[in-house]
């Protein structure tokens, strides 16, 4: 029985940019299809430079008792238990790499997850927007402020952005849209015809996306650009 790729929205404070040796100090998770959440200040057994903690605002004191990451990285893996797809906001840049270097200092094995980076689908299907931060995104679909840069409250309004941003989206028709090239979308993004290639789709139903004002949305300006491209029917 097929059973469709469960979405685990994530997100990571740490000491620093530096994946390679900077540390994660709290990770934080939303399950939706389960609705349960995960959330674990980590020991970076190192200073938190004062920088980072203006951001985040989590001190040397919040952590000093805090588990290791092997402790709750071993967590973290029974949380994502399954056929389940990270999703977090600059993840392939960031978050992504951050916990693989984790992993690999804590001599544990990260499972083979697959990852999904809502920058990227930010920046590819909103390109009207001159910034694709999640607090931006937050702004622009008119979900109420939280408590920036905090890693629970970041994970919950990116689960109600990206919520918004895929629609009726599959996590699998997702991660293909993904992998298409820049500007070049070949199947449909939403609706009755998701993931069915653009000229496979009906005349009769291309000309209601036309009439009900579909393409007229700055997110559909390159699927209205990508019909005009294919031949007369």
């Amino acid at each position: 029985m097929y059973m469709p790729k469960r979405p685990i929205y994530y997100d990571t404070e740490t000491t620093g940019v530096r994946s390679d040796k900077d540390k994660i100090i709290e990770i934080a998770a939303f399950d939706p299809v389960q609705n349960r959440t995960f959330v674990h200040l980590v020991n970076p057994d190192m200073p938190i430079p004062p920088e980072a903690t203006a951001i985040h605002k989590i001190t040397d004191a919040m952590v000093a008792t805090a588990p290791s990451f092997k402790e709750i990285g071993e967590a973290f893996i029974e949380f994502c238990s399954g056929d389940t797809v990270l999703i977090a906001h600059n993840n392939d840049a960031f978050d992504k790499l951050f916990l693989e270097n984790e992993y690999k200092r804590a001599g544990l094995t990260i499972p083979n997850w697959v990852y999904i980076d809502t920058l990227k689908w930010a920046r590819k299907y909103r390109n009207d927007l001159p910034r694709h931060t999640l607090q931006t995104l937050r702004e622009v679909y008119g979900i109420p402020p939280n408590q920036a840069h905090r890693a629970l409250d970041d994970v919950v309004v990116l689960h109600e952005v990206f919520s918004r941003m895929i629609d009726d989206l599959t996590m699998e028709a997702v991660l293909e849209l993904l992998a298409q090239p820049q500007g070049q979308i070949t199947r449909m993004p939403f609706g009755k015809y998701q993931g069915k290639a653009l000229a496979d789709i009906p005349a009769d139903y291309i000309k209601w996306l036309e009439s009900s004002g579909a393409f007229e949305k700055p997110e559909n300006g390159e699927l209205k650009k990508a019909f005009a491209a294919l031949p007369s029917k």
